[in-house]
């Protein structure tokens, strides 16, 4: 069965419902309602600005999870940690599947898996490489991983999903090795001033774009924007900043709760 459309639902946040035929993946699943104040380590914390603008018993069923790290509740909160049984496979980072135990897909850099069902396309996940935090903050931040999607009908490549990542080597490896067709970058521009300053976490705009310099593709939704006060870099700077650069016509901003349809 080949699959040549994509729909993307933004729950809210790192959330998303990737419908690839009848593949439900869902991203980092976060479902707390809003106003929690919810502590990372090494000092920073922060507070949960919107709940899901759609709630899990509305989604329908979930076949996998795609989670980028499971140790940083922006990523997998109290209420998503609890509702993982229902949502069938989950992929995520080595030490993530040794902490989650059960049937969790550990997946190191570069390393495969594939989800398989009877009368389904298969879908061949890759884990990439992320470095979520500044030069040498891997020890204090742990693994985190982003994932390429790869399936029978894609005419113009993978869709590749960032994870929580800086723009650094491992990230332009991606534009080397995959030919990506549509991306959902986490962006937000996360800082912790009181503890690391400027320093970054994730990517912010600028950098997306310079990234997708060298992706070169053909949709972008962009994602980890909104939602939680440590994001730094709103929604509107972004728009600002993408309508201004060569992808203006290839990005799409979702309203929460909005849906898009993408020719893959």
């Amino acid at each position: 069965m080949a699959v040549s459309v994509v729909r993307i639902l933004y729950v809210g946040g790192p959330t998303a419902v990737i419908e690839i035929g009848p593949w439900r993946l869902i991203t980092d699943p976060t479902f707390d309602p809003t106003g929690g104040w919810y502590f990372f380590g090494w000092g920073t914390a922060s507070r949960k600005l919107h709940g899901p603008a759609v709630g899990f018993s509305e989604l329908g069923p979930i076949d996998a999870v795609l989670l980028s790290h499971d140790h940083h509740q922006d990523n997998l909160d109290r209420t998503g940690r609890e509702l993982l049984p229902q949502m069938g496979t989950i992929v995520t980072t080595q030490a993530g599947a040794r902490r989650l135990g059960g049937s969790a897909r550990g997946l190191a850099p570069w390393s495969t898996t594939v989800l398989e069902a009877d009368g389904r396309p298969p879908i061949e996940i890759t884990a990439t490489p992320c470095r979520h935090g500044p030069p040498g903050s891997g020890p204090v931040v742990g693994q985190v991983i982003g994932f390429s999607l790869k399936w029978d009908g894609q005419a113009h490549g993978t869709l590749w999903i960032s994870g929580d990542t800086v723009l650094f080597d491992g990230v332009r490896d991606v534009a080397r090795r995959i030919q990506v067709s549509i991306t959902i970058l986490n962006l937000g521009g996360v800082t912790f001033p009181w503890l690391s300053g400027p320093l970054r976490y994730t990517l912010n705009a600028d950098e997306a774009i310079e990234l997708c310099r060298e992706l070169n593709p053909r949709a972008i939704v962009p994602l980890h924007f909104e939602g939680w006060k440590h994001f730094r870099e709103p929604r509107d700077t972004a728009i600002q900043k993408f309508a201004t650069s060569p992808f203006r016509d290839r990005v799409h901003w979702l309203a929460r709760g909005g849906t898009i349809e993408l020719e893959h």
